[in-house]
């Protein structure tokens, strides 16, 4: 267990990898399963309304430590944030690794408690619509910190991490996220509860918020000339929102829809693997991992046309226009028209998804806490491959 020696790398900004939904937790979660693969003894510091319980082990060689914060949208990140550091600064982990611009306002006090900080940008969150003006300054604090007080900085990104560079004056190293999933089984349960035959719906998958547009998608659904389709979304709202219960009461006035909530594991996999095809119509993501997640399993994807998701480099029919429903509309029409005389045919994503491969981001991730703390790999080097 990681408390019984010193802690190589201690995790901080997410809610929790296994209670909470979302991209930064998935990242955690993974390569902290790569790092314990390597023998480096890591912690995870989650936010205790959303951890399943009290200290627990992490693999073989980590372990997960929740503590306490206010369930609100507004403060947990930070209150959260502020004592997952002042711990830090007790138990002295060899680097500190803060993830998202909201809990990196914490990196100044890291620095001054002596800790090594490593800051990872996941996106720019004050672009998300649900903040307000005072929220948005904070995390553009946030951002600023990164730049100007971690000893090493990553960016999801590949645009955004030239976009930094340019506005901040300071490098961020772009190392993307990468592809995980459990192996799909041959149960599928989920299909038969959600009434749902394969290749006869199209799946969205995040979180219930603004940015996510996943208002756009039903409005785009309602207008298919298939009726033999249906449309899941799959993901819930952290907290209780004007938009998640606007969306409820959309989805329930357009025949076909379905509210899968938050789903994890085989019953993920499954609907995942069984869809007709992968939207992701958002204003906003810092690096998608659900489409990667999709893309892994064949799925053919239709996303929108913002930086993050260009990013990927796809065929120009996986795009639409953010915010148009209208085109929206019409590329799932062609999209699953083209399918229907096809059978569905699986997608090989192969040649795209060989650089987003869990290990390699692992060592880049490693080589940058080499930089951020030089007596890292030393200490080390004895468990690295």
């Amino acid at each position: 267990m990681a408390n019984k020696r010193t802690i190589d790398i201690m995790m901080i900004g997410l809610r929790s990898v296994n209670g909470a939904q979302g991209g930064v937790e998935r990242h955690v979660r993974s390569l902290v399963e790569e790092f314990d693969a390597m023998g480096l003894a890591t912690c995870i510091v989650e936010r205790s309304p959303y951890s399943r319980g009290g200290r627990a082990a992490f693999g073989a060689h980590g372990q997960i430590m929740p503590i306490w914060s206010p369930r609100s949208a507004s403060y947990e990140a930070l209150a959260h944030s502020v004592l997952a550091t002042l711990w830090a600064g007790l138990v002295r982990p060899r680097v500190l690794h803060v993830h998202a611009i909201g809990p990196s306002i914490v990196a100044p006090l890291a620095r001054l408690l002596g800790l090594h900080v490593v800051c990872t940008h996941h996106g720019r969150d004050y672009d998300r619509q649900k903040w307000g003006t005072f929220a948005k300054l904070v995390l553009r604090l946030g951002e600023w910190c990164q730049a100007h007080f971690a000893q090493g900085r990553i960016c999801v990104a590949q645009s955004l991490s030239l976009q930094l560079k340019a506005e901040l004056g300071v490098p961020f190293t772009y190392i993307p996220n990468a592809v995980k999933l459990p192996p799909l089984s041959g149960d599928p349960t989920i299909l038969d509860q959600l009434q749902l035959q394969p290749g006869k719906y199209v799946i969205n998958l995040g979180r219930l918020v603004p940015e996510k547009r996943q208002d756009d998608l039903i409005r785009a659904f309602s207008r298919l000339a298939r009726k033999d389709v249906k449309l899941v979304l799959v993901g819930s709202a952290d907290h209780p929102s004007q938009y998640s219960e606007d969306l409820a009461k959309l989805a329930d006035a357009v025949p076909g829809v379905i509210m899968a909530g938050f789903r994890q594991g085989s019953d993920l996999v499954q609907l995942l693997a069984n869809a007709a095809l992968f939207a992701l119509p958002s204003s906003h993501e810092g690096m998608p991992i659900a489409a990667l997640e999709a893309m892994s399993l064949s799925r053919p994807v239709l996303l929108s046309d913002i930086p993050a998701n260009m990013d990927l480099m796809l065929p120009p029919e996986c795009y639409h226009k953010t915010a148009s429903v209208e085109d929206l509309a019409e590329k799932l029409e062609h999209r699953l028209a083209a399918q229907s005389d096809a059978g569905v045919p699986a997608v090989d994503w192969t040649e795209v998804l060989s650089a987003y491969n869990w290990r390699t981001v692992a060592r880049q991730t490693l080589d940058v806490y080499d930089q951020a703390s030089t007596g890292f790999s030393q200490a080390v080097k004895a468990r690295r491959p």
